[in-house]
């Protein structure tokens, strides 16, 4: 383990990170506010604290190895978590404790968008860009963002990509070198956003709420700078425009690159998890509407019709806008959109759960299991279009899978201890887990009537469901620190 190279990133990615408290710290200079001092002393706290690592280890130099890799994406990911608390806590507006600061901050880097907040229309817009900055730095990862300056650092980044971006197939790359592939991945990352800003902005949305609900909408966090999300602005043509970024931020980022070169919709059309992700879109939809209007749920059907395409994109693709609250419909609807999490967005996306992909490997290798019962002596391999999908590939989608599931369990009893009811802890477990945000029972409206200890179990599973739980729990083994 080299741990002199990884403090020398470690500091250098914090100082980094530390730029993130100018902007907030303008807003609230114009504004004339009381967060300036917050935001100039979280700005300066996390700055002189890299500074303070980098500085002795600062000529170190090696080349990342795989733990290497995983060790500073888990480090990053806590410390950043950390520094990015500073802020709310130290802000007057909102007054918020150490375990309200540290979920907010976990929520928006982990593009969950949960909230302890209430009041958010009244708060001071320095503290409403900041929680949306910290969703759009968090949704494609700012480790990813550190590989594409990663030749300045003097290191390869190889390990650190592979450890950060989502899916069972992570060593696709859309260029030869991996510092030009992240460097691909945020310039499309940044220009959907600036189009999803102009699209809000010329619907309707003022300028501040355009720029922070297109950080949130790309990224698919969910964060909102009012109580109502974007049911506030009541508008079918902002839905429109919500429902298809959220749709679009949802797919495998390489799709975009390939689709933009080519200038044609041939690789969304010709990619197999694609395909199978608008299906679960349709299905869902068309079930969660026959559902409303079989109950007379809302005024009209066509209100009905809106509210479930909303709704199912929404949830579906785990970026947790809403337009009004799901957890009241009818029958079993509302675990249905829950259930959906567990799926997720593609894999390559900034969406969470377990991804798309994965789901559809479980599934065909559930379909390879009964024809090799029915044909003990059959020969049978699993596809994706027409490429064949590894035996390894296929045993770490099972293993990722058990290793998710037991975690669950394990921390909703955590939560079960925590005095939670059944339908609130596994409602608030999935939720967080699989980033998505809104949940059923007590945190229906926000988390902020939960226990301090139940906050900081659900921030864990933020950021273990962000980093795919792996990455995170590997830590935790006793060969990984054996040289």
């Amino acid at each position: 383990m080299h741990f002199a190279a990884i403090g020398r990133i470690l500091g250098v990615l914090l100082m980094l990170f530390s730029s993130s408290h100018i902007p907030p710290l303008l807003i609230a200079l114009y504004e004339g506010g009381g967060s300036s001092a917050s935001f100039a002393w979280s700005f300066a706290i996390t700055l002189l604290t890299g500074l303070a690592i980098w500085l002795p280890v600062r000529r170190a130099r090696a080349e990342l190895r795989v733990r290497d890799g995983y060790l500073i994406t888990a480090l990053f990911w806590i410390v950043l978590g950390v520094f990015g608390a500073i802020p709310f806590l130290l802000s007057p507006s909102p007054s918020m404790g150490v375990s309200d600061s540290l979920f907010e901050a976990f929520s928006g880097l982990s593009t969950t968008g949960a909230t302890v907040l209430t009041g958010i229309d009244q708060l001071p817009h320095s503290i409403l860009y900041y929680r949306q900055q910290l969703q759009w730095l968090g949704g494609m990862g700012i480790v990813v963002l550190a590989v594409a300056i990663m030749p300045m650092l003097g290191v390869g980044g190889m390990q650190l990509y592979r450890t950060e971006m989502p899916g069972p197939l992570k060593d696709n790359k859309l260029s030869p070198r991996i510092a030009d592939t992240a460097k691909t991945l945020w310039m499309i990352y940044c220009a959907l956003t600036l189009l999803c800003a102009l699209a809000y902005w010329a619907a309707g949305m003022d300028v501040f709420d355009a720029i922070s609900h297109s950080f949130s909408t790309i990224a698919i966090g969910g964060f909102s700078t009012h109580d109502a999300s974007i049911g506030y602005f009541d508008s079918a043509l902002i839905e429109l425009i919500c429902m298809f970024f959220m749709a679009i931020s949802g797919m495998n980022f390489a799709l975009h690159f390939l689709a933009l070169r080519s200038r044609s919709l041939k690789a969304y059309l010709s990619d197999p998890e694609c395909l199978t992700y608008l299906k679960i879109l349709a299905v869902t939809f068309a079930i969660t509407a026959v559902i409303l209007m079989i109950y007379d749920h809302h005024a009209n059907p066509l209100l009905s019709l809106r509210y479930a395409a909303f709704q199912v994109v929404s949830v579906t693709t785990t970026t947790g806008f809403s337009i009004t609250d799901f957890s009241g419909w009818p029958s079993f609807l509302p675990f249905l959109l829950l259930y959906t999490t567990f799926i997720g967005a593609c894999a390559g996306s900034t969406g969470g759960g377990m991804k798309v992909m994965r789901v559809m490997l479980l599934y065909r290798q559930g379909q390879r299991e009964i024809q090799r019962l029915l044909h003990p002596n059959g020969v049978f391999t699993i596809k994706l279009g027409k490429r064949k999908v590894p035996d390894r590939v296929i045993e770490s989608v099972w293993g990722f899978c058990v290793v998710y599931m037991v975690t669950f369990f394990t921390l909703m009893l955590a939560l079960l201890a925590c005095e939670l009811d059944p339908v609130t802890a596994f409602s608030a477990l999935a939720s967080c887990m699989n980033n998505l945000g809104p949940a059923l029972g007590d945190v229906t409206a926000h988390y902020g009537s939960l226990p301090d200890a139940a906050k900081l179990i659900l921030s864990l599973a933020m950021i273990l469901g962000r980093l795919e739980v792996f990455s995170l729990l590997i830590l935790l083994s006793p060969a990984f620190w054996r040289y």
